[in-house]
């Protein structure tokens, strides 16, 4: 019975002795890898961290790793000074390294993206050609009149059309084209995809939107605070004479 347990016991340290070896072995593969390779230090997310985070609130969420020069990317942060004052502008994922490109000032955000939700309200999101989006002039911010057209009214009409609902509020506008003036660049085409627009309304109303997105058409006018919304009916063909 001795035997077996001091057997069994010199198993085990060979076992051990044997892991620590191969660790060891392990490590001094990375440390011979990096050996006579020029390296620098980058940082890199320990967790996910929300868009829109500040930079100054990084420390407690990145680790400093030593990697090979050649395998950084262009814009790789080694320093979260190198971001004082910027915001994440975008969600930041466990694993990747900290890019200059992925920061941004708060004010060059609020120009160019979303607006808030005002509360109680939810968002829904249409695709429209752009003629469709008042010439494609529509940005965050702005509130527009939704004209809805069904091929068929509800009392066998025919087509109808209505501006079914006034002044809501648009939280986004993405694939717009930037004017050749605006861009610098004369030659700079136009796109010709559709646009992307998205409305902060309640739920009824998004009921209202996306029935008339999947069975009809939709149309938009730039409708300010002070525009007038007298004299809207639900118009059929017979309606164009009246």
């Amino acid at each position: 019975m001795k035997k077996r347990i001091i057997g069994a016991v010199s198993a085990l340290l060979m076992a051990i002795t044997g892991t620590v070896m191969v660790l060891s072995y392990v490590n001094g593969a990375d440390e011979r890898a990096l050996a006579g390779a020029k390296t620098v230090n980058v940082l890199v997310m320990s967790k996910n961290v929300a868009g829109g985070t500040p930079a100054e609130q990084l420390g407690e969420f990145v680790t400093q790793q030593q990697v090979p020069a050649k395998v950084v990317p262009s814009g790789a942060v080694s320093d979260l000074e190198e971001l004082a004052g910027q915001v994440a502008a975008v969600d930041l994922v466990a694993g990747e390294q900290i890019l200059v490109g992925r920061f941004a000032k708060p004010a060059d955000l609020e120009s160019a993206g979303a607006v808030s939700v005002p509360k109680g309200m939810q968002e829904v999101t249409i695709s429209l050609e752009p003629p469709r989006v008042v010439g494609g002039k529509l940005q965050a911010g702005d509130t527009v009149g939704i004209f809805m057209s069904l091929e068929e009214g509800p009392k066998e009409q025919g087509p109808i059309s209505h501006l079914t609902l006034h002044k809501v509020l648009v939280t986004d506008v993405q694939g717009l084209a930037v004017p050749a003036e605006e861009s610098g660049d004369a030659s700079a085409p136009v796109p010709a995809n559709n646009v992307l627009v998205t409305f902060a309304v309640s739920a009824a109303d998004a009921e209202r939107i996306i029935y008339g997105q999947e069975f009809g058409r939709i149309w938009l006018s730039k409708e300010p605070e002070t525009a007038d919304e007298k004299g809207t009916r639900i118009l059929d063909k017979e309606g164009l004479y009246r």
